[in-house]
């Protein structure tokens, strides 16, 4: 069987990546995208970086396809993505299967939200549903 951990560490091998402390400068940069991968619970209890976009991890594949009924714009920009979650492990298996599926300029946080936050990095509070 191989582990998650061998599945982290190849797709850290295919996509480019690094710590929060040297990816916090593109925060709040005209063409740059973060993306929150976590849970919605984890964004409730930790809050998430101010103005990324939330796309659960479960949904990341049918909201980048163009042709999913479920897409979001958001994918569709071209604009360069920060892909994050709490550790960096969602975020590395995600970032490679988006750049499988053909999405430019795809990166992540290797330290995760915890990294982002230990950096000094900005932290808001999850954005309200619209009614």
């Amino acid at each position: 069987m191989k582990s998650v951990k061998d599945m982290v560490a190849a797709a850290n091998e295919v996509v480019d990546h690094a710590p929060a402390s040297e990816v916090i400068g593109l925060h709040g940069k005209e063409g740059v995208t973060f993306v929150d991968l976590r849970d919605p619970r984890e964004l409730e209890r930790d809050g998430m970086i101010p103005g990324a976009f939330h796309c659960p991890r479960g949904m990341l594949e049918f909201w980048i396809d163009p042709q999913s009924p479920y897409a979001k714009p958001q994918f569709q920009t071209g604009n360069r993505f920060v892909f994050y979650c709490a550790s960096g492990w969602r975020s590395a298996l995600s970032a490679q299967v988006a750049q499988d599926m053909g999405l430019k300029n795809v990166s992540h946080i290797k330290d995760g939200f915890g990294g982002w936050k230990k950096a000094g990095g900005p932290v808001g509070e999850k954005p309200a549903k619209k009614a």
